[in-house]
């Protein structure tokens, strides 16, 4: 089991995370925080850190999910997470089938405490079930990539919160038994009674919620902690978890990899932490191209370098992130366009719509046509 990481008592701000991207943009909004802390919580909660007294006023869950990919990078975020004074705390929140309830019953006493709550997915079951033992606390959500704006529109439409991928299909046993937890859940991340909602987001932001308060992510944390890069004259491809999570196809992602690859010079090809290894394997074989996986978010490694002077990608978070994380540069991003005949037969109705959204509402981006993928 891995050992839990710093004190552990009351605190002012309290962030669940459960991926790298998570962490990294509760570090951003902390540093664009400045290190303010909220109100102090009512009730019989302890006394909360002072304001003078540094980070400490925020306290960082991670809320450990079972993919070695996902928790080595997670790990390496919480490392500089504690380099920043914040406290770390690793919860196994999946280890085996009593995990959930030791790891709310541990966490019950913070959440009751806290007078302020961070969160980077409010489509995750587990965050929504926390969310039910959160008394009166202000509420921020951070970026957890392109989720981001589909979790505004559904709450600026009054409708329930369901993956931008899973939309348009039926409610499964477990959605249905779940139903009352994410419906209290969407309750309290509407704001009401004059309360507000934080939303802190590298994202396009379309109507925005009466109560709903965006601050722009302009990522200076990582601007200010790593680079400039050194640049190499090749090009770097990003990869996309869109197979695996079966948006698109394998065999026209594979086709259309090899494509991007051969057009444009591309000699590296950056994995999602959720591609898997057979995937990857045959798509080394295939293109020749050196599949790297990174142990940290991208936007970390793209600042720290060396990376291509052209970044290639389909349409994914970072054709938003990215451009900020290195502006100042002289890097391009270049989008590729999904083509409709790559989706699968199961993809989401509004599949094809939400990802030409991604890519046309990105800024300081080169929209490239979809390449063939026959």
């Amino acid at each position: 089991m891995s050992p839990r990481v710093g004190p552990v008592g009351p605190t002012q701000t309290l962030a669940f995370v459960e991926s790298p991207v998570q962490l990294l943009n509760v570090l951003e909004w902390a540093h664009h925080s400045d290190g303010r802390p909220p109100a102090a919580p009512s009730g019989p909660a302890g006394a909360p850190p002072r304001a003078g007294d540094g980070p400490s006023w925020l306290t960082l869950v991670v809320l450990s999910p079972g993919d070695p990919m996902t928790r080595g990078q997670l790990r390496r975020m919480a490392e500089l997470a504690r380099g920043e004074g914040h406290r770390v705390r690793w919860e196994e929140a999946r280890g085996g089938p009593t995990a959930p309830f030791r790891t709310v019953g541990a966490l019950a006493p913070l959440l009751r405490g806290a007078a302020r709550i961070v969160i980077g997915d409010p489509f995750s079951r587990y965050v929504q079930l926390l969310l039910t033992l959160v008394r009166e606390a202000g509420l921020v959500v951070v970026d957890d990539g392109t989720a981001t704006m589909e979790f505004v529109a559904q709450l600026a439409g009054g409708e329930r919160l369901v993956r931008w991928h899973r939309r348009g299909g039926r409610p499964g046993p477990r959605d249905l038994v779940f139903a009352p937890v994410s419906a209290l859940a969407r309750r309290r991340l509407a704001p009401a009674d004059g309360s507000t909602v934080e939303v802190f987001s590298a994202m396009p932001i379309g109507t925005v919620p009466d109560g709903v308060r965006v601050t722009v992510n302009d990522f200076a944390w990582t601007r200010s902690r790593f680079g400039p890069p050194r640049l190499t004259r090749g090009a770097d491809l990003v990869g996309t978890s869109l197979v695996e999570t079966g948006v698109v196809d394998p065999d026209r992602y594979l086709t259309a990899v090899r494509s991007l690859a051969r057009d444009h010079g591309a000699t590296r090809y950056f994995a999602h932490r959720r591609e898997s290894p057979e995937k990857l394997h045959r798509l080394a074989t295939a293109t020749g191209l050196e599949v790297c996986r990174p142990d940290l978010p991208l936007e970390l490694i793209a600042r720290r370098g060396p990376i291509g002077r052209t970044i290639l990608s389909f349409p994914s978070t970072v054709v938003h992130t990215l451009p900020l994380a290195l502006a100042g540069t002289e890097v391009r991003i270049a989008v590729c366009d999904i083509d409709p005949t790559w989706l699968t037969d199961h993809a989401s109705p509004r599949a094809h719509g939400f990802l030409s959204g991604v890519t046309g509402t990105a800024r300081d981006v080169h929209r490239l046509r979809s390449v063939g993928a026959g």
